[in-house]
């Protein structure tokens, strides 16, 4: 195995906890409601298609034609967006502040973000600034766990695959880096992060 000298960040779930209950819990009496608000509406489906450069806007109407009787609780899920926004998950950014030092990496992102959300992130959360380049796909208007952008994050910063990992709360998203000849991290919590990290040869204090 190559010596790793690059390490690609998923963000949301990863470095940002982000999390559409936050304001729906405010909505909803009962979480049963909540939750088939989510499985039948708001579905992570319908949501990755924003994350893939459809417009908010035309992505809201869509549901509001399909769901009329729930257009205040859809309108919520954009309108609202920046209370989705949890915080940094700070055992993760304590990882990424030590190797932003750390001269012997490289670091980048690749995220499934909204291109119009993502500037709100940008400007909240300093330790966005601290890679060298992002992969953002409503910019790329496509999403992981298509090949393509995986693809593009590896030419546009001339990565080599084989000295680089990868690390996702997804697992799904995980396979297509392992298929270009990536290392992969399925992220679960800081500490287990900081374990798999060290067993790659990843130097942390």
């Amino acid at each position: 195995m190559s010596r790793i000298d690059t390490i690609v960040f998923d963000l949301g779930g990863v470095l940002v906890d982000w999390n559409p209950e936050y304001v729906y819990k405010t909505i909803f009496d009962k979480e049963e409601d909540m939750r088939w608000f989510f499985q039948n509406i708001t579905t992570g489906d319908w949501n990755e298609e924003q994350d893939a450069g459809r417009s908010l806007a035309e992505g809201t109407d869509i549901l509001v034609k399909q769901f009329p009787d729930h257009e205040a609780n859809i309108r919520a899920f954009y309108g609202r967006w920046e209370e989705m926004l949890g915080g940094p998950i700070q055992g993760t950014v304590d990882i990424l502040r030590h190797l932003k030092h750390d001269t012997n990496y490289r670091l980048y992102a690749l995220t499934n973000w909204s291109s119009e959300t993502f500037p709100i992130a940008l400007q909240r959360y300093e330790f966005l600034h601290w890679f060298e380049g992002i992969v953002v796909s409503g910019d790329e208007k496509t999403r992981k766990p298509y090949l393509p952008i995986y693809q593009t994050l590896l030419s546009r910063f001339d990565i080599d695959p084989t000295r680089a990992v990868y690390i996702d709360d997804n697992a799904r998203n995980l396979h297509p880096a392992k298929e270009l000849g990536m290392q992969t991290i399925h992220f679960k919590s800081p500490a287990q992060f900081r374990s798999d990290l060290e067993a790659l040869g990843v130097t942390l204090p």
